[in-house]
C-alpha cells in the first residue's frame, strides 16, 4: 500500500491499493492498482502480464495443426470453442471443406462449451459477492456433466484438442448422442432453480443493479464484445452476423440488456443458456450420418508437415463465450504461418475496466471484475 496526498484537500489523502497479481478475487494472475479516497475508486489500473505464455511466437514455429493443444491453454474453460476459431481460420486459409457431420459436431461441442461457460461463471459471480456454497457447488454439478461427456469424446475433459480443419478429430463414441440428448432436455429444470435462487434475491439486486453500468457507445468504440456488449444492448452476435458453420439454419435470440450493470450481465448469460440448448435441441435431432472430418481435413491432421497453403492471410472468428475469439494467419507458403495474432475476447474486454469502477466502492470492484468473466490465459496470451 502507498499513501500520497491528493491535490483537491490538504486533508485528505488518497490510499493507492494492490489487488493482486495473486490474490482470490483476480480471477488469475491479475493485478489491479486502485486509487481510494475513503472506499471509493477514483483511479484504477489494470495491470497485466503475469503469465505471459509466448502463444503467438510458438505458433509461428510450429504447424498449423500443431497449435491446436496450445489454444486449449488459452481460455482453459473453453478449449472447444478455442479449437473451433483456429479451424475457420485454416479452413479459410487453404480452402479445405467440412464434413456434414463434423460441423454438426462441432458446433455442438461449441454449444455446450457456451452452456459450461456461462453455468461456471455466473456461480463464481455469486462467490464474488460473498455467498459460497449453494449457487457455485450447483453450477459446479452441472458442469462436470458437460465435462464428461466432452471426455468420452475427447479423452480429455478440458483441454479437448478435438476440432479440426475439415471437421472433428474422431467421431463421438457409440451412445454420445442420447447422452448429450438427455442433458440437453434436463439442463432447462436446473437453470429453473438457479434463477428462482438467485434472479429475485434482494441482496443480489441491490449489489449487481446500477454498478459497473457499461454504456452501449463506450462498449461500440472499445470494441466490447460477446455478453458484456449485449448486455449493454447491443444486437451483435458473430454466429448471426457472419452465419458462420451452420447457425443460419437452426433458430435461436439474442438476448439483450437495457442498463448494461453486473446484473444485466448476469442474467443475459443466463438467457443465452437457455437459447444454446434451443440451438442444441435442433442440432442434435437433425445430425446425419457420415464421416466426422473431411478427406482432405484428415489427411493435413495425419500428416501436418504437408500441409502447406498458398501465400495469403484469414482471418477465422468465432462467437466464443466471452465474445470475439479471432485467429490471425498468415501463410509464406510454407507449413508453418508466418504470422500467427490471436483477438482474445477476455483481453479487450478488460480495457474499459476502469471506467466501469470509478466512482464504487472497492467491494464493487470484485463484483464488476466477476461479471467481465476473464480467463487470464488468452489475456496474456
Amino acid at each position: 500500500m502507498q499513501l500520497s496526498q491528493t491535490s483537491a484537500s490538504p486533508e485528505s489523502q488518497t490510499l493507492e491499493v494492490n489487488l493482486g497479481p495473486q490474490h482470490p478475487s483476480t480471477h488469475g494472475v491479475f493485478r489491479m492498482i486502485a486509487t481510494l479516497d475513503g472506499e471509493t475508486i477514483v483511479k484504477l489500473k489494470p495491470v497485466f502480464g503475469y503469465l505471459h505464455r509466448n502463444h503467438e511466437q510458438i505458433g509461428e514455429h510450429s504447424t498449423y495443426i500443431a497449435s491446436f493443444p496450445f489454444t486449449d491453454r488459452l481460455d482453459y474453460f473453453n478449449a472447444m470453442s478455442n479449437n473451433f476459431g483456429l479451424a475457420l481460420a485454416i479452413e479459410k486459409l487453404g480452402g479445405i471443406a467440412v464434413s456434414e457431420r463434423g460441423e454438426h459436431l462441432r458446433l455442438i461441442m461449441a454449444e455446450l462449451t457456451r452452456v459450461l461457460n456461462h453455468t461456471a461463471v455466473t456461480g463464481f459471480l455469486i462467490n464474488d459477492l460473498g455467498a459460497f456454497g449453494t449457487p457455485l457447488l450447483y453450477a459446479f454439478r452441472e458442469r462436470e456433466k458437460i465435462l464428461d461427456l466432452f471426455e468420452a469424446a475427447s479423452g480429455s475433459r478440458m483441454m479437448c484438442n478435438y476440432v479440426r480443419p475439415g471437421g472433428v478429430r474422431e467421431d463421438v463414441p457409440e451412445g454420445w448422442l442420447e447422452r448429450a440428448r438427455k442433458l440437453v432436455g434436463e439442463f432447462p429444470r436446473f437453470l429453473d432453480e438457479f434463477e428462482a435462487l438467485l434472479t429475485d434475491n434482494e441482496i443480489l439486486q441491490q449489489r449487481t443493479k446500477h454498478v459497473g453500468v457499461l454504456p452501449k457507445e463506450l462498449a461500440v468504440s472499445a470494441s466490447v464484445s460477446g455478453p458484456m456488449l449485449r448486455a449493454s444492448g447491443v444486437n451483435y452476435d458473430i454466429r448471426k452476423v457472419d452465419g458462420y458453420s451452420l447457425y443460419p439454419k437452426f433458430q435461436f435470440k439474442v438476448p439483450l440488456g437495457t442498463v448494461g450493470d453486473v446484473y444485466d450481465r448476469f442474467y443475459v448469460r443466463i438467457l443465452e443458456m437457455r437459447e444454446s440448448l434451443k440451438i442444441l435441441q435442433q442440432a442434435l435431432k437433425d445430425i446425419p450420418g457420415g464421416p466426422a472430418i473431411s478427406p482432405r481435413g484428415m489427411a493435413i491432421s495425419k500428416a501436418p508437415r504437408t500441409f502447406k497453403p498458398p501465400k495469403g492471410e484469414a482471418y477465422g472468428r468465432v462467437e466464443a463465450p466471452k465474445g470475439e475469439l479471432g485467429f490471425y494467419l498468415v501463410s509464406d507458403g510454407s507449413s508453418q504461418p508466418y504470422r500467427y495474432h490471436i483477438r482474445a475476447p477476455s483481453f479487450i474486454n478488460l480495457t474499459i475496466l476502469e471506467d466501469m469502477c470509478l466512482g464504487h466502492k472497492v467491494a464493487d470492484v470484485i463484483v464488476i471484475l466477476g461479471s467481465v468473466d476473464i480467463v487470464l490465459g488468452e489475456v496474456d496470451r
